[in-house]
């Protein structure tokens, strides 16, 4: 594991945070989570107050679906398949989040970690934050899983879209393309935040314009945080492991992690083909300095004429009522 990048501001009034570029066995959890640790680890020693990890990087993106006829009604392989995907997801009270719990009180590190959450027979695109020694603060699920994603992720809801606070800002986060969500962009800058974290499975093609969009849009820091796959992390018991590997080129998911600043412009732009982590010292004070000509949820903002509700409460396909 290896520092990428280290940015620093020297600003009295900063937030350092840290994105984990980083790849490994798909669907190997115990792997994974070693890495996850290691990175979390190597962040620490550099300043990070928040670390963030790629979309279901525990324990890896569907990226099969779209590649070996995933939407094939009733096939055998792929049926198969999604049993692998399921008995590999990651439970809410489960020992791996246990453990990255313990890691993040144990270094006083804020953890936005993406996992492939199991919930009975579904799964969900879930982002995790456990906030240093506050244990698990946040526990959002993706909204709407895109195009072939929706084979095998439920839909998500409201309930995990809020900001936490990490020293003097707050932190928001979204799994990959809700990012071009107008309204769940919305519905956290109005939550107060300062610093925006995207989370993707990894493309330079994926991160390069939604960063700094957000950035520019918002007047956050914007953080990119991509993941990284090559052939070789296939492992040879999934049940379409030769077909994957034919048709894979070497590395389908190559990174993109970025960071932009509330001007739109580059802090580091995002990076390509290298496993390891990011660190960089956000100088606040450059939120409000931005802020000066645009505030959407603020001065920019016309109530009177435009209203947003955002239901945050937890739904699920049965209520039960005990007396």
């Amino acid at each position: 594991m290896e520092l990428l990048v280290r940015v620093e501001t020297g600003s009295d009034d900063r937030l350092v945070v840290a994105a984990a570029q980083l790849g490994g066995p798909w669907l190997d959890v115990a792997a994974r989570l070693a890495r996850a640790v290691e990175a979390a680890e190597l962040a620490a020693r550099h300043g990070a107050e928040v670390l963030a990890f790629p979309e279901t990087y525990l324990s890896g993106y569907p990226y099969w679906l779209s590649r070996t006829n995933g939407a094939a009604f009733g096939d055998p392989l792929q049926k198969e398949a999604y049993a692998y995907y399921l008995r590999t997801a990651v439970e809410i009270d489960g020992p791996e989040v246990r453990m990255l719990t313990r890691v993040a009180a144990d270094l006083d590190l804020t953890l936005v970690v993406g996992v492939t959450e199991r919930a009975g027979g579904s799964t969900y695109c879930t982002l995790l934050t456990l906030g240093g020694r506050r244990g698990l603060v946040g526990h959002h699920r993706k909204l709407v899983p895109t195009y072939d994603e929706r084979l095998v992720w439920a839909y998500g809801d409201g309930a995990g879209l809020r900001t936490h606070p990490v020293g003097t800002a707050r932190i928001g986060s979204l799994n990959c393309w809700e990012n071009w969500m107008p309204q769940a962009r919305h519905a956290l800058y109005g939550g107060g935040e300062d610093v925006h974290i995207g989370v993707w499975p990894g493309s330079v093609g994926l991160t390069s314009d939604i960063t700094r969009f957000t950035a520019l849009e918002g007047r956050v820091f914007s953080v990119a945080a991509g993941g990284l796959l090559l052939r070789d992390d296939v492992p040879d018991d999934f049940p379409l492991a030769a077909e994957l590997r034919a048709d894979l080129e070497r590395m389908p998911f190559d990174g993109g992690s970025a960071i932009a600043g509330p001007d739109g412009e580059w802090l580091v732009p995002p990076l390509s083909g290298r496993e390891g982590v990011i660190v960089a010292e956000l100088d606040l004070r450059r939120v409000a300095q931005e802020r000066l000509t645009f505030d959407p949820t603020g001065h920019y903002s016309r109530p009177d004429v435009f209203t947003a509700t955002v239901d945050r409460g937890r739904r699920g396909a049965v209520r039960f009522v005990d007396d």
